[in-house]
């Protein structure tokens, strides 16, 4: 990646849009080239979807759950358990944590009775020793593309 990738994410992520000329506006980079840079950032991997973002709020899935797993500990359980908690319906990141609790689960649900049957499959996963979940009271701030956190500077910076 040079600059001219970076200023192009940094477009996107501010922007919320994959439209080239939005992006070429805000970057200051021609429309040709932000288009061809897009399609080889997507090659590569870097720029995995088409940013329809979703506001959940408008849809009912408005009970966000935060819920600490701690599970048995075994060779490979990160994985094994990793994939059972993804598979779970209404579950919507997992990730494998270092320190007190195994796993972080954030869940995007309808109801009280979806949150009730969301810790009782928790609760049927052999691996699973206990759980700890916290509702959301309010969204302080959900941004979905972490480069938005960062000033354009800062990105070069780090990332060059």
């Amino acid at each position: 990646m040079d600059e001219k990738d970076i200023r192009i994410l940094s477009a996107i992520a501010k922007q919320k849009t994959g439209s080239p000329d939005a992006i070429a506006e805000v970057s200051g980079i021609p429309k040709s080239t932000v288009h061809y840079r897009i399609q080889r950032l997507e090659e590569k991997g870097v720029i995995t979807n088409d940013l329809l973002d979703v506001d959940l709020d408008k849809i009912g899935l408005s009970i966000t759950l935060i819920s600490e797993v701690w599970a048995e500990f075994k060779e490979g359980y990160h994985e094994s358990v990793g994939e059972k908690l993804s598979e779970i319906e209404g579950v919507n990141q997992v990730y494998f944590t270092l320190g007190d609790t195994d796993f972080v689960v954030v869940s995007h649900l309808s109801s009280r009775q979806q949150v009730e049957r969301l810790v009782e499959r928790f609760e049927a996963t052999d691996e699973i020793q206990r759980t700890s979940s916290t509702f959301v009271i309010s969204t302080v701030k959900s941004e979905s593309n972490a480069v938005a956190d960062y000033e354009l500077e800062t990105l070069l910076d780090l990332l060059l």
